[in-house]
């Protein structure tokens, strides 16, 4: 079941890959329409702000369409076999069932308890996909229909007919079976739907109520379930679909921002919801405080080597938000010290939060300055000193409690390993050496020994990835080495539950996965 889990998280991911870049956009884009900040030079008929419109809805592309993107995105991750059909299968097949739905609802709506001839969008339950009238299921019904979508692919779509019906298999015996499948599903879909739309609206108060304390435990869980790389299924539906506020809270934060920039009142008073995309504060003040408190314990003789190693990590973390290579350094050295961390996430965030700062802070800076600190910086430059000086005091912090951990209780966090599991950094020469001398690059090399570490091509069942981790599932875990083999090869570290192995590669994960599966 956590293989299944981890794989599901993985795919997710791939959606989400779009949003970073689609938010500079919508982010650039609206600081420079918003006449609040650009003057007159934003007003509506003038030739700049046409411009920068059509670039701006541009950017609206991703979020848009979000529905569709993950219907669309899940199969890449899930299907085990013809990716490419099985994300047509999952399209089509998506959009049949919202054609059954919504003759479903139009027609026996007072039944089901909808309102068909209400408008689309507000308490209504009602929206427009592909032009198509039907129940706002968001992401979770998209993901619904995918995942059934796939299991009738992995199941059903190799399935061999006799030779007259020959022109009936593969994508088209999928559609076939899946055409019938989805009347029923919409049929529970319209009995169901509106009930859970109900108890989304309860839910939705109960979090806004809840307060300072909702904004800690969600930031708490979102940090902590990332070694079971869990994470993006917690904060998925808040930030892209309707738990907090319509649309999620990425597109609707982007759709204030004039308002926003142009009110000088305090932000969480214009938009409480936008605390719980406070995860990125303990990527932007916490990391360095880690980095700091690794560097000053390391011993003398490693502190350089130590340097070369958390200056890249903590970079990465400060701008693009990717904590991973950094939080997997210390991750299985000492657990208690991501336990600490994750607490300390949690409370910079509250301690944000009651401070009447909130807003878009999930990523990096280059996130945050696009979405927040740029288009909202003439009214509230105050509270974002104000953020700054609260964040430089919480790096100081983790600093502080990571340094005296450390020396406690005598972690091996990087540069402080005994001489005997000292770990050494395979070049490029030694890759191609262990190869018989063949001429391979050095991420093939990289991909093959991260193959060997993991028990071979044959111990292999499938492989995904999300934004940093390459996402293995193997037949036999005992074939498989430990994270200092991982480390040893380039790799910031492996996380391994039963059968399931995530190892640590950073940014360029994507080229090294292609590697490993060509090797595969």
């Amino acid at each position: 079941m956590m293989q299944k889990i981890q794989k599901f998280g993985g795919a997710m991911f791939t959606p989400v890959l779009l949003f970073s870049f689609a938010g500079i956009v919508i982010g650039i884009g609206t600081l420079f329409t918003t006449q609040a900040i650009m003057g007159s030079l934003a007003d509506p008929s003038s030739g700049w702000f046409k411009c920068w419109n059509v670039v701006l809805q541009g950017g609206w592309t991703v979020f848009n369409q979000l529905p569709l993107l993950f219907v669309v995105g899940l199969p890449i991750g899930m299907a085990k076999k013809q990716n490419a059909r099985c994300c047509m299968e999952a399209f089509v097949l998506y959009l049949t069932f919202h054609y059954f739905l919504s003759a479903i609802i139009s027609q026996w709506g007072d039944f089901f308890g909808v309102d068909f001839s209400a408008q689309v969008g507000g308490t209504s339950g009602l929206t427009m996909i592909a032009n198509i009238k039907t129940l706002d299921m968001g992401m979770i019904g998209a993901l619904l229909i995918s995942g059934l979508v796939i299991y009738l692919h992995n199941r059903f779509f190799d399935t061999e007919l006799p030779e007259w019906l020959g022109t009936f298999s593969g994508s088209t015996f999928v559609f076939m079976l899946g055409f019938f499948v989805m009347i029923p599903v919409a049929i529970i879909a319209a009995f169901t739907w509106p009930k859970v739309q109900l108890g989304m609206h309860v839910f939705q108060g109960f979090v806004k109520s809840a307060g300072a304390l909702g904004v800690w435990v969600f930031v708490f869980l979102e940090r902590i379930l990332i070694p079971f790389g869990l994470h993006h299924i917690l904060y998925s539906p808040f930030y892209y679909d309707n738990v907090v506020v319509p649309g999620g809270l990425y597109s609707y934060w982007a759709t204030k921002l004039p308002q926003i920039a142009a009110s000088k009142d305090s932000l969480r008073s214009l938009l409480p919801e936008a605390a719980f995309t406070s995860t990125g504060y303990s990527k932007i003040f916490g990391c360095p405080g880690i980095a700091l408190a690794f560097y000053a314990t390391a011993k003398p003789e490693k502190k350089k080597q130590v340097l070369a190693l958390l200056i890249p990590i903590t970079l990465t973390a400060i701008f693009c938000g990717v904590t991973e290579p950094i939080e997997f350094t210390f991750l299985f050295v000492s657990p208690v010290l991501f336990v600490v961390h994750a607490l300390l996430a949690a409370t910079i965030s509250t301690t944000m939060y009651l401070a009447g700062i909130v807003g878009i802070f999930s990523g990096g800076t280059i996130e945050m300055a696009s979405l927040n600190w740029i288009p909202l910086m003439g009214n509230h430059w105050q509270q974002y000193l104000l953020q700054f000086a609260i964040g430089l005091c919480f790096t100081g912090v983790w600093f502080v409690v990571f340094r005296f951990l450390i020396l406690k209780f005598d972690f091996k966090t990087p540069g402080r390993e005994d001489d005997a599991e000292e770990i050494k950094f395979h070049s490029k020469a030694e890759y191609r050496e262990r190869q018989n001398g063949s001429q391979v690059d050095e991420k093939t090399a990289f991909a093959i020994e991260i193959l060997e570490g993991l028990g071979g091509k044959d111990n292999i069942v499938d492989v995904t990835n999300c934004a940093t981790r390459l996402r293995v599932n193997v037949k036999d875990e005992k074939l498989c080495k430990d994270d200092p083999y991982f480390k040893s090869i380039g790799a910031h570290g492996c996380s391994a539950n039963g059968k399931s192995y995530q190892v640590i590669v950073g940014l360029k994960v994507p080229s090294v996965r292609e590697k490993f599966e060509q090797l595969l």
